[in-house]
């Protein structure tokens, strides 16, 4: 059986929370290790988007998705009705996971470089690159899973707080689809 990615997560922060009260950063050449780990770590993942990006070009998937997508939380609109491509789809996913790996990298660099905390460098070397490849599309695209049951598109939203923030799952049974496409809501149509 294997361990929920949170609950591994959780235990890889304590143990690196641990390692790092040992670790002597005083040291400029241990510190400029742990930089370097840190870069190495942000290049492979980067590596591991850019073959995802090949991957989905050179597969150039053109089977329409569709879905209704929830309303934000709170906003008061109403659900949306998307029709896409999984190639669209995929691009559009990999595109959030760009954005998030550089929100990580500008948030560790303020951190390192203006508050001077050095012990996160080791846990984000790590807890980043773990995500990256428990991610949905790597495990499409580079390990070459099918994409049926979770990795089916459009892949479930993660529960918990963000989850929830964005207004609940996303809906793909036949009824939700033809209700939104009656209704005309939305109408997005990537193509």
């Amino acid at each position: 059986m294997a361990l929920n990615p949170q609950i591994t997560n959780l235990l890889i922060i304590l143990a690196f929370m641990q390692i790092s009260k040992k670790v002597p950063f005083d040291n400029p050449d241990v510190l400029n290790g742990v930089r370097a780990l840190y870069i190495l770590s942000n290049v492979v993942i980067a590596g591991i988007y850019l073959y995802v990006q090949a991957q989905i070009n050179k597969k150039n998937d053109m089977t329409v998705v569709k879905y209704v997508e929830p309303a934000p939380m709170g906003s008061g609109e109403e659900p949306k009705f998307v029709a896409t491509t999984v190639k669209a789809y995929d691009q559009q996913q990999l595109r959030g996971l760009f954005k998030a790996q550089l929100m990580g990298v500008g948030m560790m660099a303020f951190m390192h470089i203006y508050l001077k905390y050095t012990n996160p460098l080791l846990i984000q070397s790590v807890i980043p690159l773990k995500g990256a490849l428990e991610g949905n599309l790597v495990k499409i695209h580079l390990f070459g899973q099918p994409a049926t049951g979770d990795l089916q598109r459009p892949f479930k939203q993660s529960g918990g707080l963000m989850g929830a923030m964005q207004g609940g799952e996303v809906k793909t049974d036949k009824k939700s689809i033809e209700a939104a496409e009656r209704a005309g809501r939305g109408g997005v149509k990537d193509e």
